[in-house]
């Protein structure tokens, strides 16, 4: 199952936001500096543009600890059993 731009853009969203929080950073630009990467890039991410690739995920964890695996959580759809029948 895919999961639609939307879905992508929200996923990216709430791991933004995370990450940011747990860093304790005010805003994207502060990300952005962090992750080593354009401000541009943030919004990509954030608007569904741009997929948040492994190595961001590498930096993500790099910076948080955070596993891949509970990084991967917020970026796809949990499987229904029910829809998938």
């Amino acid at each position: 199952m895919k999961t639609s731009p939307d879905e992508t853009a929200i996923g990216s969203c709430k791991l933004l936001d995370t990450v940011i929080a747990t860093i304790g950073l005010k805003n994207d630009a502060a990300l952005s500096r962090v992750l080593g990467v354009s401000p541009v890039v943030i919004s990509k991410l954030r608007h569904g543009k741009l997929h948040i690739g492994p190595s961001m995920l590498i930096r993500i964890h790099e910076e948080t600890g955070m596993s891949v695996r509970e990084m991967k959580s917020f970026l796809t759809k949990p499987v229904d059993s029910e829809s998938e029948k």
